[in-house]
């Protein structure tokens, strides 16, 4: 148990409150401590009774199974990676892209009468990790190897292989992609004026710490 102890805290703060509600809510669900459906995400009653909390229980929920444990694992990996790679040492920037990311992917679900949002969101981490480090060779089922860069289709052919759709990965690849390309894309490569910034109320509740990385590259 201390080995897991020790795991748990060496996970970065903000992917491991992440991974923790994302461990809590289907557990509450297995339990069934609450009934499922006021877990899911249903627009016609967050517009017409005002079930706010549905936005954020639909992003944590998810039924428990194979492809559930397996986007648990990217949601550790990569949001880990990220944290404490290209945000390291800038909470509050990572916090904004997680925020900016679950907007776009709650006005998506709405959109689309999506009752789960999680899939989404993870994948939408991953786009952006890859992007940033699209010349690092990644390992996946079955010993292949490529460029991460083609990571998040290769998942979202997997995901569709065992699960049987593909709107949540595409949906979190396109989140993904509109937060790459405004945060870096577009100001860095295209020479635009930078078209999102972190709230200073971010920066003053999760001010940068010193030694933190805070560049934009490859490995």
């Amino acid at each position: 148990m201390s080995d897991i102890g020790d795991w748990y805290k060496s996970i970065p703060l903000i992917s491991r409150s992440w991974f923790t509600a994302s461990v809590a809510f289907p557990l509450i669900g297995v339990l069934r401590l609450v009934d499922i459906r006021n877990l899911l995400l249903f627009p016609e009653l967050v517009i017409s009774r005002f079930h706010i909390w549905r936005l954020v229980t639909a992003t944590f929920y998810f039924p428990t199974g194979f492809l559930y444990l397996v986007n648990l694992y990217f949601l550790y990996h990569y949001s880990s990676r990220l944290e404490t790679g290209l945000f390291d040492g800038r909470p509050a920037d990572y916090v904004f892209m997680l925020i900016f990311n679950w907007i776009c992917v709650v006005i998506v679900g709405m959109m689309m009468n999506m009752r789960l949002l999680m899939i989404p969101l993870i994948m939408s981490v991953l786009y952006v990790w890859a992007q940033i480090n699209k010349d690092v060779i990644v390992s996946f089922w079955f010993g292949t190897r490529f460029k991460a860069h083609y990571l998040p289709w290769v998942i979202l052919v997997f995901n569709f292989i065992i699960g049987g759709s593909f709107v949540d990965e595409l949906t979190g690849n396109l989140v993904g992609h509109l937060y790459y390309f405004l945060m870096f894309k577009y100001p860095m490569d295209l020479g635009g004026r930078s078209l999102l910034s972190t709230p200073e109320i971010l920066y003053r509740y999760l001010p940068n710490r010193r030694g933190g990385m805070g560049g934009f590259g490859v490995p």
